[in-house]
């Protein structure tokens, strides 16, 4: 035999299906998505991840793009370096020659275009000019180094400057050499210097 229902009971069914139908603040607030100040937060971290990718980007860019003139600046000022000590060893040069024009040497003063060696085999001195600038020679179309397509770039943009300073107070048989080169690709400019010493005997 079935049981009838009483108002009460009716009316409590009626308030739990309500309670079931009506969704509690937490669900409430979990479907309502972000406001709008989560959001601005979200954009400002996500442009600065941004703009420090781009940095990276940019310095790597730069880097690339300075990396061969760099090489080529690192590699002259040994030559210089090497071309001073030889001339010590091989006495193509005096001691007292091994000073800048300014202090009665043979080694021009100040920066000076990347000559080629003239007739003594010294870099920046007087009888550079007449040799001309440096040259980087690269294999042509047929990518053979040493025939007639070769394509032959002279070094503009460079300069070098070789300083010869006296250690007298310390010890007048050694003298400090520094070779500074300097270049400019593009926009941008660098420079190299090399610091080392020679003394008067080999």
């Amino acid at each position: 035999m079935a049981l009838e229902r009483g108002p009460v009971d009716q009316l409590t069914e009626v308030a739990r299906r309500m309670e079931n139908n009506v969704p509690n603040r937490t669900t409430a607030r979990a479907a309502a998505g972000f406001t709008l100040i989560e959001a601005l937060v979200a954009m400002l971290v996500l442009t600065i991840g941004l703009l420090g990718l781009a940095q990276a980007f940019y310095l790597g860019m730069r880097h690339m793009s300075t990396s061969s003139a760099n090489l080529v600046a690192r590699e002259k000022a040994r030559e210089a370096v090497e071309s001073v000590h030889t001339a010590r060893d091989t006495r193509t040069i005096t001691w007292a020659q091994i000073q800048n024009v300014s202090n009665g040497g043979v080694f021009l003063d100040g920066a000076q275009p990347l000559y080629a060696a003239g007739a003594d085999g010294l870099v920046n001195t007087a009888d550079d000019a007449a040799a001309g600038l440096e040259t980087v020679c690269d294999p042509g179309p047929n990518g053979i180094l040493g025939d007639a397509d070769d394509i032959v770039t002279p070094f503009n943009g460079f300069t070098r400057q070789i300083q010869i300073l006296e250690l007298s107070p310390v010890n007048p048989d050694l003298r400090q050499i520094v070779v500074t080169i300097t270049y400019q690709v593009g926009p941008m400019r660098g420079s190299y210097a090399l610091r080392t010493y020679i003394s008067a005997y080999s």
